[in-house]
């Protein structure tokens, strides 16, 4: 399959009269891994709602091959894992898989240890840890070209870390992601570029003295 660019450019967003976000450019291949760090509050799941389309903004210009998006989600171009849990309670997860997984993937999907161990149990059933595991396998098993992933690491073990980042690089063989966490290590871990979102800017990152330099991380 030919290689797709997701380009992001020119995105201004403010609440209450503060600029949030002003000086934007982001790309992504498909193919590799792009992560996304910044400190609490810089704008960073703003930013991601604004290229899946679920938040609206001052300007944005977002394109996939040069093509111009409007809304990321529609014909499911671009699928996006919330901080939030998405999935409704009460009804088991084989069911909720089903509308989201590619089905060409579907194979791979239904290997997963995390989906073999909880498919007939619902929602509710599950612990924090084991529900975000299943969220993010759904969203980067799905259709979508390009895999925007918001506090994946989140609330799961070092060993589900380890399993997510592993099945994260596969699927990055087909697809462009592009993730954000707290857990700064693990971005680093897993990501082939590094993107700094700061004072409303991004600024690409070479190495680790370049968070320094920026106040991300303290000087050691």
């Amino acid at each position: 399959m030919p290689s797709q660019t997701l380009k992001v450019d020119s995105v201004q967003l403010e609440f209450d009269g503060r600029k949030i976000l002003q000086d934007i450019y982001l790309d992504c291949s498909t193919g590799e891994v792009v992560g996304l760090l910044g400190r609490n509050g810089c704008g960073k799941s703003s930013l991601l709602r604004i290229i899946f389309g679920s938040l609206s903004c001052g300007y944005k210009h977002v394109s996939i091959n040069g093509q111009h998006i409007i809304k990321g989600y529609h014909n499911n171009r671009i699928a996006y894992l919330p901080q939030h849990n998405y999935l409704p309670s009460g009804i088991k997860i084989q069911k909720l898989a089903k509308p989201f997984i590619d089905p060409l993937l579907w194979s791979d999907f239904n290997d997963q240890p995390a989906y073999q161990q909880h498919q007939h149990k619902t929602v509710g059933q599950l612990s924090g840890g084991e529900l975000r595991q299943l969220e993010t396998l759904m969203i980067v098993y799905s259709c979508a070209d390009f895999i925007l992933l918001d506090e994946p690491f989140t609330h799961i073990s070092p060993v589900q870390a380890d399993d997510l980042k592993i099945m994260m690089e596969k699927s990055a063989k087909t697809k462009g992601i592009i993730v954000t966490d707290h857990q700064y290590y693990n971005v680093l871990d897993v990501s082939d570029r590094i993107i700094l979102l700061n004072n409303g800017c991004t600024r690409p990152v070479k190495d680790a003295a370049d968070l320094v330099t920026y106040n991300y991380l303290n000087k050691k």
